[in-house]
């Protein structure tokens, strides 16, 4: 059985989210290895996650339960690249959005399957096959019963669901596990408890010794017992060991563990398929749980979000209303200012203004909406239509290396050299005050180079920059097909926080940072003068 909530036609790979525990109970044979979390994380999983602030978006996802935060955390960060698995996403997305409920009732199923196979599991003697078929047996009882809840929920409610991915899931459901089924299992686990003892064959081998031992199915006796007990019963040898008699009681175990060893493994099988399956179900509809409890805390405090249309890589696709960074609207708890850009058939964005003006802001929102998009999540805006990516990376600017083993300018470099040997044809690279540290006409004609080899690379760009001379020979120049945001700026100095499109400035607006700093200053002295003068004043009243 598959679930298949997560791609048309393949797992979601429950092997890299599984505990330790987990791993040794799906993977049993040595050839099969469990992989690592790691092997699915691109290799700049932690420039993203300081970058983009996305540990905040995996907290309201797993609301700290550390397995939704792994879930979240795979998803984003491997996304995917194919439009018609972002687009299975989106349906199955959708089914859950409508019906949150019954979505986590199946989680909270996979869950309770999987922590009940677990204490079976590893509280039995399963060194021994007599101690792995009980094992088994009780295990497989359990996932019975959770079998049947779950086939429950499908008969229910199956036909409250559109999306492709979840019909399918609860058509698989009522074809494989029907009354029949059931039936049989029972029957089986009935059988398998060997309430009467076990009957086993065996022939002589040399030195007397037993071989081809075969574990035999009782005859079903459906005479009713008052014939039974009248009944003639047929020829056969007994043996009763002394109750005292360890070594024959240690060498009919052996035995009796010698003929149920095939079926012990046969059942474990069995049963690791099942929790196989529960395994997968609970890691696919984790990363649903997780995007459910994002949507409930955008709806708590009133931010939009849609699910956004993507567009093949290269087309440079870009054009949304309302985006807004959802990864500081969570931090603030509250409604944050959101940006209207049309950059359709764009190359490079550089994104000028003044300080505190929502550059960097905006620019988080950009790498976040297309990790949520290619995810097959919905984003944090009114409407967006963007091309997928191969890869989002990001070239922010640093702290001071504290060990003193290079210097900022070093730094820089080293990692712009890092990325370059990561990217490909349509890569999207955020730049953030990059290529600063250094002076104006150095870093400026550096960030040029680097853009313009960048473009010729068919690598997407969004460059926040105060680097006039680099913005102003990007508009000059026509480097590429460019187009300039600058943060909004009033006459009174005030910042609305949004972006508009128009060509950089050559002015950083020193005169605010001034009035901010000493204005303040003033302000302050003013008030202790006249805290001075009232204290003055009242100790003369007093005297």
């Amino acid at each position: 059985m598959k679930a298949f909530l997560m791609y048309r036609d393949r797992d979601f790979d429950a092997g890299q989210l599984l505990s330790r525990r987990e791993r040794e109970l799906r993977y049993r044979n040595a050839d099969q290895q469990a992989l690592r979390l790691e092997q699915l994380l691109p290799w700049n999983e932690a420039a993203l996650r300081q970058d983009l602030g996305l540990d905040v978006l995996f907290n309201a996802m797993a609301l700290e339960d550390n397995f939704l935060f792994e879930a979240a955390k795979v998803a984003l960060l491997s996304s995917v690249t194919d439009l018609d698995t972002i687009l299975y996403r989106q349906s199955v997305l959708s089914d859950c959005l409508k019906h949150p409920e019954i979505v986590r009732d199946m989680y909270q199923l996979a869950f309770e399957a999987i922590d009940g196979a677990k204490k079976t599991y590893w509280s039995s003697f399963g060194r021994y096959p007599a101690g792995t078929l009980h094992s088994a047996v009780e295990t497989l009882q359990m996932f019975v019963g959770m079998l049947k809840r779950l086939r429950n929920i499908a008969d229910r409610h199956a036909q409250k669901f559109e999306s492709e991915g979840v019909s399918r899931l609860f058509a698989m459901l009522k074809a494989e596990l029907s009354d029949e089924y059931f039936a049989e299992i029972e029957s089986h686990l009935v059988r398998l408890r060997f309430r009467y003892g076990v009957l086993i064959s065996a022939e002589l081998g040399k030195g007397n010794k037993g071989k081809n031992y075969v574990l035999r199915r009782p005859h079903d006796d459906k005479r009713n017992w008052i014939t039974r007990l009248l009944a003639e019963k047929p020829p056969s040898y007994t043996y009763q060991l002394h109750p005292r008699d360890e070594a024959g009681a240690h060498a009919l175990s052996a035995l009796n563990d010698r003929g149920v060893n095939l079926v012990a493994d046969a059942l474990a099988q069995s049963t690791d398929h099942i929790l196989s399956f529960f395994q997968m179900l609970r890691t696919e509809l984790a990363f649903y749980i997780g995007c459910l409890n994002l949507h409930m805390h955008l709806q708590q405090m009133g931010e939009p979000t849609c699910l956004p249309v993507p567009a093949t890589a290269g087309q440079r696709r870009c054009l949304f209303e309302g985006l807004y960074d959802v990864s500081l609207a969570l931090s603030m708890g509250q409604k944050v200012v959101g940006n209207d850009v049309n950059a359709d058939r764009k190359d490079v964005v550089i994104i000028t203004g003044a300080n505190t003006g929502g550059k960097s802001t905006f620019l988080r929102s950009m790498g976040l909406a297309h990790l949520m998009m290619q995810a097959g999540m919905f984003v944090p805006a009114a409407s967006l239509s963007l091309e997928v990516c191969d890869g989002v990376f990001t070239h922010y600017k640093r702290e001071e290396d504290v060990a003193m083993e290079s210097g900022k300018w070093d730094e820089e470099l080293n990692r712009m050299s890092e990325i370059i040997d990561h990217l490909k044809p349509n890569s999207l690279l955020l730049f953030n005050e990059s290529f600063a540290s250094t002076n104006e006409r150095e870093g400026s004609e550096i960030a040029r180079q680097i853009v313009s080899a960048l473009l010729k690379k068919h690598v997407k760009v969004l460059f926040v920059t105060h680097l006039y001379h680099f913005a102003r020979s990007v508009c000059d120049h026509k480097i590429g097909d460019a187009i300039f945001l600058r943060a909004e700026r009033r006459p009174d100095g005030t910042r609305p926080f949004k972006l508009i499109e128009a060509e950089p400035l050559q002015t950083s607006y020193g005169e605010d940072l001034y009035k901010e700093i000493f204005a303040s200053s003033e302000k302050r002295a003013k008030r202790n003068k006249e805290a001075i003068k009232e204290d003055r004043a009242t100790v003369s009243h007093a005297s």
